[in-house]
């Protein structure tokens, strides 16, 4: 593929060409594949579409022990986004691409019927300069974009305010899910005695926008500018600490720890 696309057009209009969900739906089977061969566990990434998420399903029905992650941005931004003129688009490229509104509703449902585990973000925190190295061979396009401030204050709004997915759903796709899967549960994704005392006050009735001129990423645009939100953390506690209190960071920079999980048994 030339680094434009046809006519004159740039090489972001046609970026889902490269990356079709055929080949993710191909890359999804074969996986789940090999895992049910195996035995083994297996944890999908930024599964973005319906045809891919179908080969993921019908694995779990054979009794595959696969999982599937989906990102916000696949969730609320369509391909449209992508193919936006004078190379806005840039920001927008990731892979997988951002694909159609239809696709966005199959994850959706995913999600409400516990079919899609967990929400992540793909965070990466490209800006607008490093994003334009691709303004003449979109090949060159740092693919991400930043999203990990968005996630939780998106999948509310979007899944919870205004969709189908349940408080309870919420939790599990937002945390609790995703401390199962990669062994640090309990000790992380619940609030019982024994676990560390990361707990996070919501408050749904916030009303904002996000914008770059707010957010508190080290970026200069923001993916989901003037994209409405339901609600925000009010207060984060990060072990027994308060962190966050109303949308500002108020804890110790230094109290961050790396944790070592226990290993996956099949």
């Amino acid at each position: 593929m030339s680094p434009r696309g046809g006519a004159g057009e740039p090489g972001t209009r046609v970026l889902g060409a490269e990356a079709p969900d055929v080949v993710e739906e191909a890359g999804t089977a074969k996986f789940a594949t090999f895992l049910e061969i195996t035995g083994a566990k297996g944890y999908v990434v930024h599964l973005s579409n319906a045809k891919a998420l179908r080969e993921a399903v019908e694995a779990k029905l054979r009794g595959v022990d696969i999982s599937v992650e989906a990102v916000i941005p696949h969730l609320v931004l369509d391909k449209s986004y992508a193919q936006r003129p004078d190379f806005e688009g840039a920001k927008y490229v990731m892979s997988p691409p951002l694909r159609t509104v239809e696709d966005q509703r199959a994850l959706w449902r995913g999600l409400a019927r516990g079919l899609v585990d967990t929400v992540g973000t793909d965070h990466a925190p490209f800006d607008v300069e490093q994003k334009a190295m691709g303004r003449e061979a979109f090949t060159q396009i740092p693919n991400g974009m930043p999203a990990i401030e968005d996630r939780v204050n998106l999948l509310y709004t979007y899944g919870v305010s205004r969709g189908d997915l349940t408080l309870e759903r919420f939790v599990e796709v937002a945390s609790t899910n995703a401390a199962k899967l990669f062994g640090l549960y309990p000790r992380k994704g619940t609030i019982a005695v024994g676990s560390d005392a990361d707990i996070v006050v919501y408050d749904p009735t916030y009303r904002g926008a996000i914008s770059a001129q707010t957010h508190k990423m080290n970026v200069d645009y923001s993916a989901f500018e003037g994209m409405e939100i339901d609600g925000r953390p009010s207060v984060v506690t990060v072990r027994g600490e308060v962190a966050v209190r109303d949308g500002e960071f108020v804890g110790d920079p230094g109290r961050g720890r790396l944790l070592r999980r226990k290993p996956l048994r099949g």
